[in-house]
């Protein structure tokens, strides 16, 4: 039954969270009598305390998005729901837990700084370049992949009837919600409690309103096309990404917290209650390839998944933005390290909404997402709710956590690019979040009608490798402050093996293309993931080495970390 398994996933997580999360926080030694950079420097733009309920709804769905839903479907349909759900569960509790929580502390203890910043104090100058390089191409992938994936959603038809319209239109009055509630919250000083009671009721209202628009409306949002939509989901990752955070992103994302919260529920009492039996193999293998595509599952489960139980997009989050917000330290441990569990429960109830699917099914042709979508309907047709109804309310969930995503994603590329290019000017910052989008604007228009497909491969990749990367940092920042660094040596080894391994099978048919053109013609999408493999793999390597010759030539710092 689908809801044993759901059930020994969450007490496995609440025990993960309770006793590996307390060890967790007394290795890095949370003191609440520390005053956080968001309340020392408080500026009303970036820094910005927040109570925790607040900012766990914010971090929660700007690191969630459509990773563990879209990553554990992809991964279930390959290799079986049991390896898929392995590793969702040890590697939230072990290794993306453990990333998330201590990049999190270490920004908070260096002025909320960037990894990268962190980088360049116990690295080099070098490592810290590098770095930052790597972490703005693999944001750039993040963006292509999420963008797109919304796209698609825009332009949904399912039992012909034209879904997509409606939501985008939901889509957009969702985010003017959000705009209204920051205005209130910070500028006319609205207490939380009664902004949530006016706004969120005001969510649901939009979801059910905007399918019904008039038709004159859905009709043109209807004729816009999956390539217009992704233009149109850059501009707005543009000005979402300048302005103030109190002013879209915290309410918005504190609002997609809550829906996201709803799906969560819905998920489980749908798989809790629901009486729906596994149908879908457990393991799909031979041997160590899948018989549905011959993908190996090692390396290949570890970098599809990716957000459900590890993810190197999470750090930047935790130290760009998260961090920034922090009211006290001890906050970290629910907003960091219970975040991330969050997150594995995501990606259980998105598994579990496939192992229902019997093998075979027209259903596993269509995209992840909309099995998702159709697994929630399924669970809300359990109360009375009508498809109608329920299935644009999974598809709006589903966007929200993408537009969390996107629009941090961009900030954080925005900020990235002004440190490399030392631009700390308003100005500087336009420029930045221009530049950094002209470039998924190019992939998007210049790829097929589903290009996220393309990006899919090196985003999981490049967003694993740069986990393992941050989790070398950290190593080195407790190693060269006579700390404990094992629990994130381990997972950083592993993590790192992992992704080395598939940037070379990413790699292999564009080395093959260079002297045989006719794989290249077969695989136009080969020069792509290539070039940017070889560059990733190459960064790595370089950090790696910067890392080895750091601890030889400074084995301990001067009591970093504090």
């Amino acid at each position: 039954m689908v809801s044993l398994i759901v059930i020994i996933s969450i007490l496995i997580l609440s025990a993960g969270y309770r006793f590996y999360g307390r060890y967790l926080s007394k290795q890095m030694g949370l003191d609440d009598s520390r005053q956080t950079p968001a309340c020392r420097i408080n500026d009303g733009v970036d820094f910005v305390p927040a109570k925790p309920s607040l900012l766990l709804g914010q971090h929660f769905s700007a690191i969630a998005a459509a990773g563990p839903i879209v990553g554990p479907i992809l991964a279930g349909i390959w290799f079986g729901w049991l390896p898929a759900l392995l590793w969702i569960i040890l590697g939230s509790i072990f290794i993306g837990g453990v990333h998330d929580f201590t990049s999190l502390t270490a920004s908070i203890r260096h002025k909320a700084s960037s990894i990268g910043e962190i980088v360049k104090e116990h690295m080099s100058r070098t490592s810290y370049i590098l770095f930052l390089l790597f972490i703005w191409l693999a944001l750039i992938y993040v963006i292509i992949a999420f963008t797109d994936i919304t796209a698609q959603t825009f332009k949904t038809v399912s039992a012909d009837m034209a879904y997509g319209p409606g939501v985008a239109a939901s889509s957009m009055l969702y985010l003017l919600l959000g705009l209204i509630m920051g205005i209130l919250l910070y500028k006319l000083r609205v207490r939380l409690s009664l902004a949530t009671a006016i706004f969120l009721p005001m969510v649901f209202f939009v979801i059910w309103l905007g399918p019904r628009l008039p038709q004159t409306l859905i009709s043109f949002l209807s004729g816009i096309t999956v390539k217009e939509w992704d233009a149109v989901l850059l501009l707005y990752c543009f000005i979402a990404s300048l302005i103030p955070v109190w002013l879209l992103l915290q309410p918005r994302g504190y609002l997609g917290g809550w829906l996201l919260y709803m799906t969560i529920i819905t998920g489980l009492i749908g798989a809790l209650f629901g009486g729906f039996s596994i149908e879908y193999p457990a393991v799909n293998t031979d041997g160590l390839k899948s018989l549905a595509n011959g993908k190996l599952i090692f390396p290949v489960l570890f970098i599809t998944v990716a957000c459900g139980a590890c993810s190197g997009f999470h750090g930047i989050v935790s130290s760009g933005t998260t961090s920034k917000q922090l009211m006290k330290e001890s906050d970290a441990r629910i907003i960091g390290y219970g975040g991330m569990l969050l997150e594995g429960l995501v990606a259980v109830l998105a598994l579990a909404t496939l192992m229902m699917i019997p093998k075979g099914s027209q259903n596993l042709t269509t995209d992840p997402n909309l099995i998702y979508a159709n697994g929630l309907a399924g669970y809300l047709g359990l109360v009375g709710i009508s498809y109608n109804v329920a299935y644009p309310f999974a598809l709006l969930a589903f966007s929200t956590f993408v537009y969390d995503t996107l629009d941090v994603t961009t900030r954080l590329a925005r900020y990235i690019l002004q440190e490399l290019a030392g631009w700390k000017t308003k100005a500087g910052g336009f420029f930045a979040a221009l530049i950094t989008l002209l470039i998924p604007f190019a992939f998007l228009m210049l790829t097929g009608e589903k290009g996220y497909l393309t990006a899919w491969p090196i985003f999981g990749t490049s967003n694993q490798m740069l986990a393992s990367l941050i989790l070398l940092s950290i190593s080195v920042w407790l190693i060269r402050s006579g700390k404990n660094a094992m629990y994130a040596i381990i997972p950083m080894i592993f993590m790192m093996t992992m992704t080395l391994w598939s940037l070379m099978l990413l790699m292999q048919p564009f080395m093959r293309s260079l002297s045989d053109a006719s794989i290249l013609a077969a695989r136009p999408d080969a020069i792509i993931s290539g070039v940017f493999g070889v560059i990733l793999f190459a960064l790595s390597l370089m950090l790696v080495l910067e890392a080895v010759r750091t601890l030889m030539l400074r084995p301990a710092g001067n009591g970093a970390a504090k």
